[in-house]
C-alpha cells in the first residue's frame, strides 16, 4: 500500500467516525472567552484543520510501521566471553 492510498483509507476512516459521532456543527467563542454553538464556521474551520494534520500524522506513523525495518548491524564491541571463544 502506497502512501496516497494509506493516506486515502486514514481519511475515509477519520471522516466516518466523525459522522458517527455527536458534536457541535458551528462554534464561536465570544468577547468573554466562552463558547456557543450554531454561531459561526470557526468550529468547522478548526476541526477541519485539525483532522488534516491528524491524517497526515497517522499516514506517516502507519507508513513508518510497515516499512521493512532496516537489517540489524552486528555490535562491534565484543565481550570478554566472546573473545575468548
Amino acid at each position: 500500500m502506497d502512501k496516497e492510498q494509506l493516506a486515502k483509507m486514514i481519511a475515509e476512516k477519520i471522516d466516518a467516525a466523525l459522522k458517527a459521532s455527536d458534536h457541535p456543527k458551528k462554534f464561536f467563542i465570544t468577547a468573554n472567552g466562552r463558547g456557543v454553538t450554531d454561531g459561526g464556521d470557526l468550529y468547522n474551520a478548526v476541526l477541519k484543520d485539525v483532522l488534516g494534520v491528524v491524517t497526515v500524522a497517522l499516514t506517516d506513523i502507519f507508513q513508518t510501521l510497515m516499512a521493512p525495518a532496516a537489517p540489524a548491524k552486528p555490535s562491534e564491541k565484543i565481550t570478554k566471553n566472546q573473545a575468548k571463544k
